[in-house]
């Protein structure tokens, strides 16, 4: 698929789906195409000991969005790529858009872990307008071979010190750049502004690399940063949560 841009995403990460938002702003101005694809946080960890590196919860949060990768790959190889997009936008409003529920009072490792059940896939896929059959994917480690190609191939556009997102602007010859990470969506004229900024970065030869590793918590209702509210600010090491280097 020839498009303007190639976004590759995991969908339990919290600030892939920020910049998507953006990227969906920005995709409705200028009538741009974006090709979803994959990108892989479990895969890309698959040698670290997570009990050693990352804070506990989030082996199962990776492992689930291994799992929601899997059904993307069926869908896209039943339903065609156009359908990823519809995918991913029911991923991130049910897991980011909605608040903690207070009724179902889950540990941040059991809410994490169940984004990779059926039960927490048949209202997405029903919402994407996909058959809920897709489902059975979650369970074929069969699709872990075109995700971790597809992570490669992201990982050789960039190089490995980075996290998720990655974009690929005006591929298949222009550059691709881990990011931008952004806590808070930007109004409809910012979106196209900032837009303008990172691209004019992107397109010159010699630029690789603007970053500060402390981030706002995005604005997200999952996270308890409403729209207009500023999250506590984190320090995030080399594009993640690892507690070491």
């Amino acid at each position: 698929m020839d498009a303007d841009i190639n976004f590759y995403f995991d969908p339990v990460c919290p600030f892939a789906w920020m910049t998507s938002k953006w990227v969906r702003q920005v995709q409705a101005q200028r009538d741009y195409t974006v090709d979803w694809r994959f990108i892989s946080l479990r895969l890309i960890n698959a040698n670290v000991d997570y009990d050693a590196q990352f804070p506990p919860e989030y082996e199962a949060g990776h492992t689930a969005g291994l799992r929601l990768l899997r059904v993307a790959a069926r869908a896209r190889a039943e339903h065609g790529r156009e359908s990823i997009a519809r995918l991913y936008e029911a991923f991130g409003t049910h897991i980011f858009e909605a608040a903690p529920d207070p009724v179902n009072q889950r540990t941040e490792g059991e809410e994490r872990e169940r984004r990779g059940t059926r039960e927490f896939v048949g209202p997405i896929l029903a919402q994407a307008g996909l058959p809920l059959a897709l489902a059975d994917a979650l369970d074929d480690d069969s699709w872990d071979t075109e995700i971790r190609q597809e992570t490669d191939e992201a990982l050789a556009l960039t190089g490995k010190d980075v996290g998720t997102p990655i974009i690929h602007f005006e591929p298949p010859a222009g550059v691709a750049f881990f990011g931008p990470v952004i806590s808070r969506l930007p109004d409809e004229e910012s979106a196209a502004e900032l837009w303008d900024h990172v691209v004019g970065l992107a397109r010159f030869p010699g630029f690789a690399e603007l970053k500060r590793s402390l981030r706002e918590r995005p604005q997200l209702p999952a996270l308890g940063v409403t729209a207009g509210a500023t999250g506590q600010q984190e320090d995030w090491h080399g594009g993640s949560r690892r507690q070491k280097k």
